[in-house]
């Protein structure tokens, strides 16, 4: 009996969605993490690979190598010491229990309350705050910045933050200067 597992392939620079294209034509389960990246003031909403080049299958090996080596746009099964390593199911069904039907994960901002921030862009860009409120229905953090040498109340775009570290259980908030 030889059942099914999970397998990494590499496909060859920018051929991912040849291979997906092949792989569904000879019935091969496969899964191409992608990551839903939000849009900037610079740059649109887009989709990115998770892991460039890298694909998973779902496949008996001795049953299906050859289906999945000998399909356009892959290069290699990737293996160790000339062993291919099947992958634990868990690790795969992470991955696919936060994506879509068509393999995207939405990529989410990882900031909390009382975490210093710096704005990247727009009208407050190189201006340091502190969290006050998590990002709201429309995308926006609620900060305090740090202006004339007073704690202002200001909003910006979480996309136009970048996290510089913790202040959680602290007392008395330091901007950076």
């Amino acid at each position: 009996m030889n059942l099914k597992q999970w397998y990494v392939v590499y496909s060859k620079p920018h051929m991912e969605e040849r291979a997906q294209f092949h792989f569904r034509l000879k019935q091969v389960e496969y899964f191409f993490p992608r990551l839903l990246l939000p849009a900037t003031r610079t740059k649109p909403t887009r989709v990115i690979a998770l892991f460039p080049n890298y694909m998973f299958v779902r496949i008996a090996l001795t049953e299906d190598y050859h289906r999945v080596i000998w399909s356009p746009g892959i290069k290699y099964l990737v293996g160790f010491g000339g062993e291919f390593v099947p992958l634990k199911d868990e690790v795969v069904e992470f991955f696919l229990n936060r994506a879509d039907s068509d393999g995207i994960i939405p990529a989410r901002l990882n900031i909390e309350v009382g975490q210093v921030v710096r704005i990247c862009d727009g009208p407050l860009a190189g201006l340091f705050g502190i969290i006050q409120h998590p990002p709201d229905a429309r995308g926006r953090v609620k900060l305090l910045l740090n202006l004339l040498e007073r704690q202002v109340p200001a909003e910006a775009p979480a996309t136009s933050i970048e996290a510089l570290w913790s202040l959680a259980h602290q007392r008395g908030s330091q901007f950076p200067n």
